[in-house]
């Protein structure tokens, strides 16, 4: 049982749900990545997603965008994020899931790739423009690695294609809440939650949810239904708001808290 499966079922074992929260890995510096990971593990936060930048983010909104321009400006290469987490797993366990698109793993090659990441401490990947039917190469590279590559429902998945990522995806489903790119909203979709349990009827694998949630109150209604909360571009907002302040990482870790809250009770 690697990370991701075991702190689901210690989640459920206490009638728990999971806050997973996302921000672009070398967004004011490694130093600082490092510092946010801790921060918010100790803040309730229960998996990490950390974006590997890229100058073409075609899923991601502005705010998602921005930092992985600053992110890139800075030098951020693939290579660097995979070794932090290896130097993060001296510290913590919490599972750490990498967060990009498909070009940077192929230049360095998936079977590298997932090499690497196993022998850093990565659990897994979640790439938004490799849809299944053209994940052969990395899947293939996985298998029996002990590391999950995470795939992608939306609502207008048809039940036929549910059943079909159910059946490939590993560690949990990520739920698209909304047809659109990433960015904080201010109210849920409507019908989110009954497109949630049609697809925990047709699947075993944890669903949990994200695009759009940046409010304790969103985050409560979502873990009412789902089995995890994602949170993104709200968080990175909160990093942008902040990053002049003395207490920038503890001041960011207070609203993580608030959402870890609500996606708790």
């Amino acid at each position: 049982m690697n990370r991701i499966d075991k702190k689901f079922s210690d989640l459920r074992k206490n009638g728990r749900k999971a806050l997973i929260a996302f921000f672009t890995a070398g967004d004011f510096g490694l130093t600082a990545t490092k510092k946010f990971v801790i921060e918010f593990e100790q803040r309730g936060v229960d998996i990490i997603e950390l974006g590997v930048p890229f100058s073409d983010p075609v899923a991601d909104g502005p705010t998602i965008q921005s930092s992985s321009e600053r992110s890139l400006k800075r030098g951020t290469r693939l290579k660097d994020i995979i070794s932090l987490v290896g130097q993060l797993r001296k510290k913590t366990q919490i599972p750490i899931v990498l967060m990009g698109y498909y070009n940077p793993i192929l230049k360095y090659g998936p079977a590298r790739f997932i090499s690497d990441c196993v022998k850093n401490g990565v659990d897994g990947a979640i790439i938004p423009d490799l849809p299944p039917e053209e994940s052969g190469e990395l899947t293939a590279a996985a298998k029996g690695r002990n590391f999950d590559i995470i795939f992608f429902l939306s609502p207008t998945s048809s039940l036929k294609r549910i059943k079909m990522v159910s059946g490939m995806t590993r560690g949990f489903i990520y739920y698209v809440s909304l047809t659109g790119i990433t960015g904080a909203r201010s109210s849920l979709p409507a019908g989110f939650a009954a497109r949630v349990k049609l697809i925990k009827k047709t699947s075993d694998k944890p669903v949990c949810v994200g695009f759009g949630v940046s409010m304790p109150e969103q985050a409560k209604r979502i873990s009412a239904v789902a089995d995890g909360v994602i949170v993104g571009s709200a968080i990175v907002k909160q990093m942008e708001k902040n990053s002049s302040n003395k207490k920038f990482v503890k001041n960011v870790g207070n609203y993580v808290h608030k959402l870890a809250e609500a996606t708790h009770q």
